[in-house]
This record gives structure tokens, sequence and C-alpha cells, in this order.
């Protein structure tokens, strides 16, 4: 790890909690009736697919869905959105220091499979707890809706590499899907697991021993 100068982040269940089955209850709620095939762990299908790889705007994906509801009833913009907002949990403050202290000796990244309702809204409003901005824990963002791809495929790794300037071999990858990261390795980054209940700070002070 000593050659390592970039970190690349992924966001939910790494810096960000989720709760997949809160978003598909949600749904539920509203009336969509196939919330839960629609809706993956770590790659969505359907409607929700297309809107994180930009291939539906955030207005053309509320459309849809309306029209997906089995009984016909009226659901507004911001009830769609509280929906799918389900989803994220939040940043526990401890994360978003310990990215703080590791700009300090690294370029920090985020590389993320999400999608512009949730990233204009909640994780914004996440990465605001501390009176800062999501730019001030990252050198560069690349988010799905805006590269036209997701995650585990091949497209968006070599977007980040030329969107953000990086040499994968200079470059760890800290991901909580091992599909996501058998991905990354095939382009040369490192890697590192973060499993549920694990927190990445704690891992990173055993593969970055540099890191206090």
């Amino acid at each position: 790890m000593d050659t390592i100068k970039n970190l690349l982040f992924d966001l939910g269940g790494v810096i960000m909690d989720i709760k997949r089955e809160h978003c598909v209850e949600a749904l539920t709620r509203l009336g969509v009736e196939n919330a839960d095939e629609m809706l993956g762990l770590y790659v969505q299908s359907g409607d929700f697919l297309r809107l994180e790889n930009g291939s539906l705007s955030a207005s053309e994906f509320r459309d849809s869905l309306r029209r997906q509801i089995k009984d016909g009833r009226e659901v507004s913009d911001e009830e769609i959105d509280n929906a799918l907002n389900a989803f994220l949990l939040g940043i526990p403050a401890h994360r978003l220091a310990a990215l703080r202290q590791l700009r300090k000796g690294y370029k920090i990244y985020l590389l993320s499979n999400t999608n512009p309702i949730m990233f204009y809204s909640e994780i914004d409003r996440q990465f605001r707890q501390e009176g800062l901005t999501i730019g001030d824990y990252f050198d560069g963002q690349v988010v799905s809706f805006l590269a036209h791809s997701n995650k585990p495929d091949r497209a968006i790794f070599e977007y980040a590499i030329g969107h953000l300037d990086i040499n994968p071999r200079e470059t760890l990858f800290i991901d909580d899907s091992q599909h996501n990261l058998d991905a990354a390795a095939a382009l040369g980054f490192a890697t590192v697991l973060v499993p549920p209940g694990q927190e990445f700070e704690e891992i990173l002070s055993r593969t970055l021993p540099a890191w206090k």
C-alpha cells in the first residue's frame, strides 16, 4: 500500500448507511406494485436502473412511476422523492471526520451508483451536517447518472480514471460489494471490502498503516 496516493470511496454501505427495505416499503405504500423487483441492494433494474444510469431524467422517472401505481391515485413529486430517500439512513458524523482526516494524506474521491433525486436532496443534506458541502470532503466525484454507466460495468471505472485523472495502480477502491471490487481490480485498482456492520475507518487503519 506504499504506492497508494488516492482513495476512491463507494457511498452507500461505506460512507452512508442505507436500508433497501425502507424504500421498497415506502414505494409500496404509494401503490407501486413492482418496487421489490426494481430495487436491489447493489444493482437496480427497470426504471430505477435507467434513473441511475442517466437514461431517464428525474421528471421522466416520476411520470413513469405514476403510471405503475395500481389504483391510479395521484402522487406528488415530493411523495415520490421522499419514498426514494427512505433508502438513505444517513452519514454518522465520525465518518465525515474520518474523510477530512484522510484528505490530509491522500486524494479522496467518490464513485457512486446513485440518482439525481437522492443526490441533489438527501445526500446533499447529509454532507452539510458540519456546515460544509460534499466538495469539501472529496477531490472529485463520479456518479452513475452523470457517467451514464453503473458499477460494476467496466465503463464507469474507465470514466472515473479519465474524469478524475487517476492511476488505478495508485488508487485504493473501497466498496461493500465484491462484484464491484472485482471489476475495479481487473483494471488494476487496489481494493478493500467493507463488510456489513464494519467501519471503513477501522479497516483502513489496518490497510493504510501510515494513517493515524
